[in-house]
This record gives structure tokens, sequence and C-alpha cells, in this order.
């Protein structure tokens, strides 16, 4: 009896294992194919020859698309978590989610920090040094050259890499010695608070921007506005324009130039004002104002929760993110307000990575990193495949961290030494409040510093960038401004 079941234990191991890596496989290959299609959509066609260089800009787009389908996994990997647990507490004796459990989570959690490390470290330097390679000079030109060029640059990288670290690691703790137990978790752990940094910088910026930016894809409410009037201009400025297009001779190029840009805009400008009249009196005076207020609501809360953390931080030592070890998965609820907290945590979280995207493309230093549509390098599409790994590695950190979740992070991602430094922690949650509290405060009070600026004659100056966030006044033809 005792053999058989041993026996049937085994079995029901190897069950387990095949379900969980079946399930594994099926989500990373979903998020595999939706990353490729979302890189294919902007990666420039006329990268597309069919010679040595094809070869090499292929492989460099499955990489991408494996590090930006980890980077998806990573973002998903929290809220899927708290929502499993919340499941499994809903329904601890249902059949048809046995496969969702502690087992499965801790495994993805476990996938997801060794493909980041290995996208962070091996995966996107390949494919940066292969696409820059050609080949060490007296060697016969082909892949294999630039492949033994590439490897010799990642060798000297990591050299220097691993020189580094272990120079401030000796610095920190000399008696770290140890390569596996030490040496490889500081350096992620480094990372992780380089990213941490980041989206520290990046986070309050985009929540400020993302007023501007749904409501540059919203459409705004047309109050003593007269759309017809404003359309009826904007077709005498587009044919005024055609006839100087068709008057001009083809040699004076520069002008030609100027006035096709200028064209554009006006065309691009008509098309906004016929959206705003076509749409109906609800998508204008309802959509507008609700999601403008969600969105407000949604910042509040945030700062809230991370004030909140303050205190906790300040009274109780439990509230670190290296703190004591919570209840396993389907044990205990994650939130004081059960599926409903669970829930608004999760929103929290998306909204947190979707402002920390527009932040970070917000700034100036990576303004350049925007992708476009059909005309982006492959080598822009590794920088932006970094980016977005390091800013979704992350992310399940930062939440932690300001107390947004109470889920504690399982494997790699919970061991990382600044975590239990109690005055980083408490630093980070007062300046993310105070920088997206000053982000806010700059964005909603724009209106009235500038009106005060042009009474006191300093607009000339160029001191407020806010023409930067407004989408109202654009430039026409004669050089005018025009507020629409």
């Amino acid at each position: 009896m005792e053999g058989q079941d041993e026996v049937s234990a085994r079995e029901q191991h190897f069950h387990s294992q095949v379900r969980e890596s079946t399930i594994c496989f099926l989500l990373f290959a979903i998020l595999y194919i939706v990353s490729y299609f979302i890189i294919i959509r902007y990666k420039r066609k006329s990268d597309e020859q069919e010679d040595e260089d094809a070869v090499v800009n292929r492989i460099s787009l499955f990489l991408s698309t494996f590090t930006l389908a980890v980077s998806a996994g990573a973002v998903l990997l929290l809220p899927f978590s708290i929502i499993s647990n919340e499941i499994l507490l809903a329904f601890p004796h249902n059949y048809y989610i046995q496969w969702l459990n502690g087992s499965l989570i801790h495994g993805l959690w476990n996938l997801a920090s060794l493909f980041s490390n290995l996208c962070l470290f091996v995966l996107m330097p390949f494919a940066f040094f292969f696409l820059e390679s050609e080949g060490f000079a007296g060697l016969k030109k082909g892949i294999r050259a630039r492949i033994l060029e590439t490897l010799v640059m990642l060798l000297l990288l990591a050299l220097l890499i691993l020189g580094m670290v272990w120079v401030a690691s000796a610095l920190i703790d000399s008696d770290a010695a140890n390569l596996w137990e030490f040496y490889l978790p500081y350096l992620y752990s480094c990372i992780s608070l380089m990213g941490c940094l980041l989206l520290l910088l990046c986070t309050p910026v985009g929540l400020s921007r993302m007023f501007t930016v749904m409501g540059q894809l919203l459409v705004k409410p047309a109050i003593l506005e007269d759309l017809d009037e404003q359309i009826y201009m904007i077709t005498l400025e587009e044919e005024a324009l055609q006839r100087r297009l068709h008057g001009l001779s083809s040699s004076v190029e520069y002008n030609v130039m100027e006035l096709e840009q200028e064209l554009e805009n006006v065309k691009i400008l008509k098309t906004k004002l016929e959206r705003r009249k076509k749409a109906s009196a609800w998508e204008r005076n309802l959509v507008y104002p609700a999601v403008m207020v969600l969105l407000l609501i949604e910042t509040s809360i945030s700062v809230l929760l991370v004030a909140c953390n303050i205190l906790c931080l300040l009274v109780d030592e439990t509230a670190m993110p290296k703190g004591t070890r919570g209840p396993g998965i389907g044990s205990a609820s994650l939130s004081t307000f059960g599926f409903v907290g669970a829930a608004l945590e999760i929103i929290l979280i998306f909204y947190l990575m979707v402002s920390s995207v527009v932040g970070f493309y917000s700034l100036r230093f990576f303004g350049n990193f925007t992708p476009k549509k059909d005309d982006t390098t492959m080598t822009k599409i590794i920088g932006n495949c970094v980016s977005i790994l390091v800013l979704s590695s992350a992310l399940p950190v930062m939440s932690r961290t300001l107390g947004i979740t109470r889920f504690d992070l399982l494997g790699d991602f919970g061991r990382f030494n600044w975590l239990g430094n109690f005055y980083i922690v408490l630093s980070y949650n007062l300046l993310f409040a105070i920088m997206t509290t000053l982000c806010l405060i700059r964005k909603f009070t724009s209106a009235v510093r500038e009106e005060l600026f042009k009474a006191l004659g300093l607009h000339k100056l160029h001191l407020s960038d806010t023409s930067r966030d407004s989408e109202t006044t654009k430039p026409s033809a004669n050089g005018h401004q025009k507020a629409l």
C-alpha cells in the first residue's frame, strides 16, 4: 500500500508539473504573439532586405519580441497573483480551478525573474552588438564573423560590469565573495533599485501628463465654440495652401516642403474638428468629464495610499517590504476590503504602469526614444524594449514599496537587499508623494501661471513650457496662433 501511495504521489507530482509547464507555455505564447504584432507595427519597413543584414535584423527582432513578452509578463504577474488569491479564497474546493495554486504562482515569479535577468544581461546586449557588428578585420565576412565579434563584445561588457559590481560590493561588505549567494543577487538588486528610481522619476510626471494624453484622445465639450465656423476657416486655409503649392515652381524645393508640412498640419487639424463635430452629445459632455474625474480619483487614491504607507512605516516594522512573510496563496485576503480592495489594487497597478510609460516618453532625455509607426529602426526598438523591461520589472517592487499592495513578492523578486533598509524605503515613499503632488499642482495651475506671466510681461522669456502640454494652440499657415 505504501508503494502504491508513493507511485500515486509521483504521478500526481508529474501531472502537476506537466500542467504548470503547459499553462506557462500557453501564457507566454500569447504574450509573444501580441508583442510581435506590436513591434511589427512600429518597425521600419525599409529594414526588410533579403541579404545578410536581413538575417541579423530578423534575429534581433525575435530577441526584442521575446524581451517585450517578458516585460508584459512581469507587468501582468502581480495583478494575476492578486486575483488568483481572491479566486482561491472564493472557491477553495472548485475542481475547475485546482490548476490555480501556489506552486504555479511561485513558478511564474521565478520564471519572470529568470527571463528578466536573461533578457537584460544577455539577449538585449547580444541583439544590439549583433546588429552593429561587421566582423573583425582579416576574417571572412559573414554571419559567423559577426557572431564572433558579438560574443567578444559581450565578454568584455560582462567583465566590465562584474568588475564594477565587485568593487561596489567589496566597499559595502568585504566578506562577500560568494558569487551565487551574494554577487549575482546583489547585481540584480542594484538593477532593480535603478529601475525603481527611474519609476520614481517617470511616474509622477506621467500621472500629470495622463490628463493631457486623455484630452487628446477624447472629444472635449464644445463650450462657447462654433465648430462649423472653425471648419469653414480651416477649409479656406487648406484651399489657399493647395493653390500656393500648385503655383510654386518645382525648383523651389525648400518652400514646397515647408508648404507641404503646413498643409499636412492643417489637414490633421481639420480631421480633429470634424471628429469633434460628429461626436454625440453624450461623448462630448459625459465621457470626457467622467474620464477626467476618474483619473483625478485614481491619482488621489495613489497619493493617499502612499501617505498611509508612510505612517505605517513609522509605527509598524511589518509594513516594510522585506518584513514578515504573509500567508500563502489562497490562505487569506491580501486586501482589507476583500475582493473590492484587490480589484482597486489591480486598477492602480495598471494605472501606475501606463503613467510610468507616458512619463518616460515625456521626459526630454528619453523623448527621442518614442517609437513611430512604420518608421522605427531596430536599434531604437532594442532601446525601447530594454527601457520597458526595466520599468516593468521594477513595477512589482515599486507597488510593494509604496504600499499599493501587501502582496509579498515571491521568488527572486523579493530578495533585494535594499528593501530591508528603512531609510531608503521611507525616503522613496516621501519623494514619490512630494513629486506627484508638485506635478499635479503644476499641471492644474499652469493656466493661472501663464496669465500671470503675460500680465507681468514675462511670457517673452519662455519661462514656462506649458505649450508642450497644450493641444488647443496650433500654428496656422500665416504664422499666427489660432485658439481652437
